[in-house]
């Protein structure tokens, strides 16, 4: 019994790549057993908790949700794009800073929800993070301290 596939060709955190998949391979899956960046988590498998949150062409998605097929031509970047050169992005340094994670499962879709609000409001207030980040679930924090580490990668990033 042969399995269909497909190819896809897409760019994850600035690199082109190129794969053969199945077409109900979902994008979660294929970043992580296909290109090993198993820093998007799966928790819920249902797009309800936000683990899985990546950025598909500088919006965020639930990368459960999604198919790996739906990528094909798409500028995809994960919470392994984040640092470079050794040097923490502002948003993971100020959720450091400010302890905005515990055990954190639900940190790198919190981080890549964050940076999606942050491109689009620059001068978010502690509201709006609030507020844009309500789609992901915490369930170790009260996410005050996360919101904070929001509000102050902004400012830092302006």
């Amino acid at each position: 019994m042969s399995t269909e596939q497909h190819h896809i060709s897409l760019t994850v955190n600035d690199r082109v790549t190129d794969a053969e998949v199945e077409p109900r391979l979902s994008l979660a899956d294929f970043l992580r057993r296909h290109l090993s960046l198993v820093g998007t988590h799966l928790g819920c498998e249902q797009g309800a908790c936000g683990a899985c949150t990546i950025l598909v062409d500088g919006e965020s998605v639930r990368s459960c949700l999604m198919l790996a097929v739906q990528a094909d031509g798409s500028e995809v970047e994960t919470v392994e794009g984040l640092a470079s050169n050794g040097e923490l992005h502002p948003i993971q340094e100020a959720f450091r800073q400010k302890q905005g994670l515990q055990c954190g499962f639900c940190t790198p879709g919190m981080l890549m929800r964050s940076l999606e609000l942050i491109r689009d409001n620059p001068t978010i207030t502690h509201e709006e993070a609030r507020e844009g980040l309500a789609s992901n679930l915490c369930r170790c924090t009260g996410y005050q301290y996360i919101v904070e580490a929001v509000v102050d990668a902004a400012s830092e990033m302006r």
